[in-house]
């Protein structure tokens, strides 16, 4: 029998306003400042307003340097635009992976036929940290459609994981992170039980966007909570209470001072002086949108 980890801390995704966007952050938070790699998670479920385009919907051209924000799509799409050339729609059970590497503006609007969709957009986007040797590297922009993602199904039907980055199970994500990293998204049918196996090394938490999961010998998480776990065991067993959807991130811990300020993160205070002097001088490039 393989062993659990046990839970360190159970994270409520607290609602906040960014820029007039209603978003849910469990973490960072005063329980958690980040889950080293991972120094943020947002949870957005908006409602695209019929009476605005949607070219001024959404999140308009702002820089990064540092990390990778990454978006993974639940409902509706993402229309991302980037100083580098890349424009692309990536719809519900896709991924948006952007390594801002050096320095790149970006966007992220609803798609022009979002209101086809359904008029939703519901996404996290998780930002994780890159290793200091990797934080000046050229950036580089990934879209993965959800037929171009792997699978795991469980014996039984009752859980299906995607696998965005990383391994599950001897399957490989098409995402090649720049460090050791995991990302799953997972649907469970009411009694499923789905062992989910993480290196000794890595860090790990769930995220649970909807629905109810049993963590095996540690209790209940529900909707809108992260847990995150002990580094004590293989792995965690979920056992769904109800049909869930969660976001499941492991990682190896980069160990490494974090300085961050708004858009970007880096290791020194200086360095974050010279990103904003590196945009203020159009090195990050130039978005115009069309």
């Amino acid at each position: 029998m393989k062993m659990n980890r046990t839970i360190k801390s159970i994270l409520y995704a607290t609602a906040m306003d960014m820029g007039g966007m209603p978003i849910r952050q469990p973490f960072p938070s005063r329980k958690a400042e980040q889950i080293d790699p991972f120094l943020l998670l947002h949870h957005a479920d908006l409602s695209v307003q019929e009476n605005v385009e949607v070219k001024h919907a959404g999140v308009g051209p702002h820089p990064h340097r540092g990390f990778s924000p990454v978006s993974f799509i639940f409902k509706g799409g993402v229309h991302h635009r980037d100083s580098r050339g890349n424009n692309n729609v990536v719809y519900a059970g896709g991924t948006q992976w952007m390594n801002a590497g050096m320095g790149m503006i970006h966007s992220e609007r609803p798609p022009a036929d979002i209101h086809e969709l359904g008029g939703r957009q519901e996404l996290i986007q998780l930002w994780v940290n890159t290793p200091a040797k990797n934080k000046m590297d050229v950036p580089s922009y990934h879209p993965l459609t959800a037929s171009e993602t792997p699978v795991v199904k469980s014996d039984d039907g009752l859980t299906l994981v995607n696998i965005i980055a990383g391994e599950l199970n001897g399957v490989q994500g098409p995402v090649k992170p720049l460090s050791p990293v995991n990302t799953f998204t997972a649907t469970m049918k009411k009694g499923a039980k789905f062992f989910f196996t993480v290196p000794a090394t890595h860090n790990a938490f769930i995220y649970i966007l909807e629905g109810k999961v049993n963590a095996t010998g540690d209790g209940e998480v529900a909707a809108k909570y992260a847990a995150v776990f002990n580094n004590n065991g293989e792995g965690f067993e979920l056992e769904a209470i109800e049909d869930s959807q969660l976001f499941i991130g492991t990682g190896e811990p980069l160990n490494e001072p974090v300085a961050s300020h708004g858009p970007f993160v880096m290791n020194s205070e200086t360095e974050i002086m010279e990103a904003f002097r590196d945009y203020q001088l159009g090195k990050m490039g130039v978005l115009i949108e069309e």
